[in-house]
């Protein structure tokens, strides 16, 4: 069956079969960061964004999403710019396979979320694991990135 949905912005359409999982079909229309690393739903490599909420496209029958908006780190990549900058001045760098899941809830988290505890941030991110950093670094870096993005909306400098 022939689907269509918005993707990053973009009208697109895909050929599907009753099956087909949402990770599939965007890994086929390009969308590269979306990875599959445990085909578990446990490890969060394959968090995008459907109409706003994060979601794991490894469990997301792609026929579901017709009509919907979808949104992966490509579609984001200014935002995933500026919070690897915070990632890297706090030296919790990783190797790539993991953090576009991580980045696209980091990201979600940052929307959904007004100055969140520790333990709030640790909770909302449970479901992405990381294979080659410690977490302290990662939660330094939220925790700086979170407090400018706060003062930007309350001073109103919030980009689009």
């Amino acid at each position: 069956m022939e689907i269509q949905f918005i993707l990053n912005n973009k009208q697109v359409k895909a050929e599907v079969g009753a099956d087909t999982i949402l990770l599939n079909v965007l890994r086929d229309l390009g969308c590269k960061s979306v990875k599959c690393g445990c085909e578990t739903t446990n490890c969060g490599l394959c968090t995008v964004w459907i109409n706003g909420k994060s979601r794991l496209s490894c469990s997301v029958l792609a026929a579901s999403i017709a009509g919907e908006e979808v949104t992966t780190l490509e579609g984001v990549e200014k935002e995933a710019a500026q919070f690897g900058e915070f990632l890297a001045n706090e030296g919790a760098e990783q190797c790539g396979f993991c953090s576009p899941g991580f980045i696209m809830n980091v990201l979600a988290m940052v929307r959904e979320l007004q100055n969140p505890t520790l333990d709030e941030i640790k909770e909302y991110l449970a479901g992405n694991l990381c294979r080659c950093t410690g977490y302290m670094g990662q939660l330094r870096a939220i925790k700086k990135y979170m407090e400018v993005k706060n003062a930007d909306q309350k001073n109103g400098r919030e980009e689009e």
